[in-house]
């Protein structure tokens, strides 16, 4: 079992390397599904573990110079305080309810990834700020309700806000790093944590990042976000019945 938490949190990590986002989508499943945590310890844990890799990761983009640290602060404090309110909304919600929201939003990550447009190219105007902080704050909230980092919202909104690809992604890792931070925070207290198996998938995330955010300069995003797309569309099918 400690072997496949780390092969399994290798897989995880390279999603956020390659994608900018996508990690916590198959983080919870892990928890809940595999090593068998109840639903919001596992969106508790899956906040760590996906904060600490996305900043590792943002750290490999930030020495290739594809994160723009004004952008990710603006989009990033607006989604800590949606993050904020989102742990404090999960009082209300039973575990299995979670898990429906959850699966909910996976089939939403599903259809952006498979439509997958503007990603080659900005947008030629910048998006209102107004925009871009709702959108921040809708995510951070789905941060604090259900573990979401939100990367595969936050990347094609830093693509239309007139970002390039790359620097989407870079930006994205660190805006998650942020959001997940204020939304485990949130959960302290009310959940117990388990070190151990969390320690354990995120020695497999780590390698997995830095080899994913390598990859990005070799394999074509369109082709990745398709496959990807497959794979959680499969995932919260299985979690919408399993609930």
């Amino acid at each position: 079992m400690h072997l496949l938490s780390v092969a399994l949190g290798f897989l995880i990590g390279l999603a956020l390397g390659l994608l900018g986002g996508g990690g916590s989508i198959l983080t919870v499943p892990v928890f809940v599904y595999v090593l068998g945590f109840g639903p919001k310890e596992s969106i508790a844990m899956s906040l760590a573990v996906v904060g600490l890799t996305s900043l590792a990761g943002a750290a490999g983009h930030w020495r290739q110079g594809h994160v723009k640290i004004r952008v990710a602060l603006i989009f990033g404090l607006v989604a800590m305080a949606g993050s904020y309110l989102g742990t404090r909304l999960a009082r209300f919600l039973t575990g299995a309810e979670q898990l429906t929201i959850f699966g909910t939003v996976m089939l939403v990550a599903a259809a952006f990834m498979f439509r997958g447009r503007s990603d080659e190219a900005p947008r030629r105007s910048p998006l209102p700020v107004a925009v871009t902080a709702a959108e921040g704050f809708v995510v951070g909230i789905l941060t604090g309700l259900v573990g979401v980092g939100g990367g595969f919202v936050i990347v094609p909104s830093l693509v239309w806000a007139g970002l390039q690809m790359v620097d989407a992604i870079g930006t994205s890792l660190l805006v998650i790093a942020m959001n997940s931070a204020v939304g485990f925070y949130g959960y302290l207290g009310q959940v117990q944590i388990a070190w151990m198996p969390m320690a354990l998938v995120m020695a497999g995330t780590l390698p997995g990042i830095a080899t994913g955010a390598y990859a990005t300069r070799f394999v074509p995003p369109r082709i990745l976000r398709r496959i990807f797309a497959v794979l959680i569309l499969c995932v919260a099918i299985y979690i919408l019945i399993r609930r």
